[in-house]
């Protein structure tokens, strides 16, 4: 979803009066805190990145351009140790209001997330998945499983070795994206490639798409 597809001010209002009513029944809205991150969303049959727009200690709003129902359960990782539970209370074009199933303390879950990004050895939100992918190499092309991804790399499954440090291009199912990576390290059959220009989130907000 483009910048200019955002819903416009007055939808705006409307989207947080509705999130405003869902999430809270006292008077007086929950203030909200605008953040700009990612999730992992799991959901019953899919899992992807999704866009976080605001948090509070009774919900948050999320936003990806994919379909999801009023009442569909949710597991939101905010990082690899922040995980919350919620239902989607509303959805429109492509923005989603989801209630905690138990509420936190934000104000504690920003700081922790901003000492985890700052700390050695952070790695961004991977998504676990078992699809094969096509690994091009310059003696021909090959397939290669695929265990992990996130938008800055993958984990592999490969049955012949990968020397670390070999640039290869990885093209994902569908062959409609391809990425130029290096070989970060291998051993055995196992893996990992880091992409030297990032994915695009919007390719992983839906890994149930590679399988069709």
């Amino acid at each position: 979803m483009e910048s200019s597809d955002y819903p416009l001010a007055a939808d705006t209002a409307r989207i947080h009066d509705i999130d405003d009513m869902a999430l809270s029944d006292r008077r007086g809205a929950e203030r909200h805190r605008t953040v700009c991150r990612i999730a992992r969303v799991q959901r019953a049959d899919d899992v992807g990145l999704w866009r976080v727009r605001n948090i509070s200690n009774e919900g948050l709003m999320l936003a990806a351009d994919t379909s999801a129902t009023v009442g569909e359960t949710l597991g939101i990782s905010l990082s690899e140790t922040i995980v919350l539970r919620g239902t989607i209370v509303w959805a429109e074009r492509g923005f989603f209001g989801v209630a905690f199933d138990r509420p936190i303390d934000v104000v504690a879950v920003l700081r922790k997330l901003a000492d985890e990004q700052r700390a050695d050895g952070y790695r961004a939100l991977r998504l676990p998945v078992e699809v094969e992918a096509v690994l091009a190499l310059r003696d021909g092309a090959r397939p290669i499983d695929l265990v992990d991804i996130s938008q800055h790399g993958a984990g592999f499954r490969y049955d012949r070795g990968l020397e670390p440090g070999t640039e290869v291009d990885l093209i994902l199912p569908g062959g409609e994206t391809r990425r130029r990576a290096l070989v970060r390290w291998s051993r055995g059959q196992r893996g990992g490639l880091w992409f030297t220009q990032p994915l695009d989130r919007a390719a992983l907000e839906s890994i149930a798409l590679w399988r069709r």
